[in-house]
């Protein structure tokens, strides 16, 4: 299974550009995207309803903002919305597909702000998060958990570490939230496969010349509970595809 994760930054706007995910990575098995920002009525009938895939959209009520998705070769056994908290699920920010005892979950973490309810808002969505995976997992499920954190959990995650160390991702509370949650039995598949690798970043702003010059910070991640590890055959990033200020993140499993 070839599992990516994208931030799309809009679905339309992605289509719009001829950049669909399945046109561009067409070896993909599932793709968990963020950010779709839209509803299901406003798609066209090719992202609404891919030829030869499952689609499934989460959104919120507010239009333009937020939503996740799961496109999937394989018909999921089932497809649920959110975490199954109230406060945290009113922003489309979760979808998750069982396959057997494997548990797929697209998510798009909220940004935050160095203080605020938007910072705790963030908190409390990380913290209701590695609750749910607990549950999960102490049911008999695996757990894949791909999507846009919005934290950039190390220095070697961003090209300015310094000149981050209070701005939103790269705060204190968040990095120590990453860092608990990755001690709690979940590993970052990516960075343990390759611990000193710099400049692997899966996000720029579109400044002018920003990405050109590769000033990224890595916010995108494919984790896995310590059961399905050993399944891990291979992860990823890849900046060459384009569309949006992101690019996608893979994990392959055997």
């Amino acid at each position: 299974m070839r599992c990516y994760s994208w931030n799309v930054n809009g679905i339309r706007a992605v289509a719009r550009k001829g950049l669909l995910p399945w046109k561009q990575l067409p070896r993909a098995d599932v793709f968990c995207l963020q950010e779709t920002k839209a509803h299901v009525e406003q798609l066209d009938p090719e992202v609404a309803e891919p030829k030869g895939w499952h689609a499934y959209y989460s959104t919120t009520q507010r239009k333009g903002y937020s939503g996740v998705a799961i496109i999937s070769r394989k018909e999921p056994d089932e497809v649920i919305e959110g975490l199954g908290v109230r406060k945290l699920d009113q922003e489309g920010r979760v979808l998750r597909a069982r396959y057997g005892d494997l548990l797929v979950i697209s998510a798009y973490f909220p940004k935050s702000q160095p203080e605020g309810p938007r910072f705790e808002y963030k908190l409390d969505f990380c913290r209701g998060m590695r609750r749910f995976l607990k549950k999960q997992i102490d049911s008999g499920l695996n757990v894949l958990l791909m999507g846009d954190y919005n934290i950039a959990h190390e220095p070697i995650d961003l090209a300015r570490p310094k000149q981050n160390l209070q701005n939103p991702g790269f705060l204190p509370e968040e990095r120590s939230w990453m860092s608990r949650y990755l001690k709690s039995g979940f590993h970052d598949v990516f960075r343990e496969r390759n611990p000193d690798l710099e400049g692997a970043y899966s996000w720029w702003s579109y400044r002018f010349g920003v990405r050109e010059k590769n000033i990224g910070w890595r916010i995108d991640y494919g984790t896995v509970n310590t059961a399905l590890l050993d399944r891990v055959t291979d992860a990823a990033i890849h900046p060459n595809i384009t569309g949006s200020d992101h690019c996608p993140v893979s994990v392959r499993l055997k």
